[in-house]
């Protein structure tokens, strides 16, 4: 009888240890790749920030304006060509 019962204590220690160590082992596993994804994000971070200086300098209006004149031949229209449109007054309240 108390040899059933060692074996049993046996056999459940040496499931808690498998147990804890397959748990420590997921744990570690888990954390590199969290560390992984924390520098990607990072990185993500960076880039975005680069991407959003560079659309800033391609989008500045000397730069469109630069464009519009030597590739596509355009130009500003004279002043006896610009129409100002008033926008029409509604009687809604709101």
């Amino acid at each position: 009888m108390m040899g059933r019962l060692n074996f049993l204590l046996l056999a459940l220690l040496v499931a808690c240890a498998i147990g804890l160590v397959t748990s420590r082992h997921q744990s570690r596993k888990l954390f590199i790749e969290l560390e992984r994804e924390q520098a990607r994000a990072h990185q993500f971070d960076v880039e975005w920030g680069q991407l959003q200086l560079e659309q800033s300098t391609w989008a500045t209006p000397a730069r469109i304006e630069k464009i519009a004149r030597e590739q596509l031949h355009m130009q500003a229209p004279g002043a006896n060509r610009i129409q100002i449109v008033a926008e029409p007054q509604t009687t809604e309240q709101r």
